[in-house]
């Protein structure tokens, strides 16, 4: 299982292990089920940077699964949405081709960016799994992005009593996908 993401499941700000991507190793594991976590996840990546080391992590890793967080950076920098889609799309054809199933795992920005760019941000995410019937988490950050007590300083990224909430967020859709064939 290969998770493809930026810095919310890079760890930023964290410690080694605190993460919810590690969490999930663990939560895998308590569920006796056999699947590897890699964590291909670097903060600040772009879906362009995601795309473009996508090739390599999927050589390396040759996943069943790969999950994708990225798009957040391509909002908070207002790049165009068109080009967030398309690169999410050649991700998600990529790993495909690959062999891979894929899990999007769905973003949201603050209101200010303006409704026109912050709704345009969710349909992105949305009509992508529609579209490509992928599964889809509809906000990592569902139950902590408007906790303070669960955001670090920065406003941006969650602290560690915050990453349990990230997995419950994610297993919630990938967990019954995993007993799938």
């Amino acid at each position: 299982m290969l998770v493809l993401g930026d810095s919310l499941s890079a760890g930023y700000g964290l410690a080694p292990g605190e993460g919810w991507v590690t969490l999930l190793q663990g939560r895998i594991a308590a569920h006796q089920l056999s699947w590897q976590v890699v964590n291909a996840s670097i903060s600040g990546d772009t879906t362009a940077g995601g795309l473009a080391r996508l090739d390599d992590a999927l050589q390396r890793s040759h996943p069943d699964w790969v999950l994708v967080e990225l798009g957040a950076n391509d909002g908070l920098r207002g790049l165009p949405l068109s080009a967030m889609r398309r690169n999410l799309d050649a991700i998600v054809t990529r790993a495909r081709a690959h062999g891979a199933r894929v899990l999007l795992i769905g973003m949201r920005l603050p209101p200010n960016y303006g409704p026109h760019y912050t709704d345009g941000f969710q349909r992105v995410y949305r009509d992508l799994a529609a579209s490509r019937h992928l599964p889809l988490v509809p906000f990592l950050m569902d139950g902590v992005a408007l906790d303070p007590a669960l955001v670090q300083a920065d406003q941006l990224h969650p602290t560690a009593a915050a990453q349990p909430q990230l997995l419950d967020n994610v297993w919630r859709v990938l967990a019954p996908l995993l007993s799938q064939p």
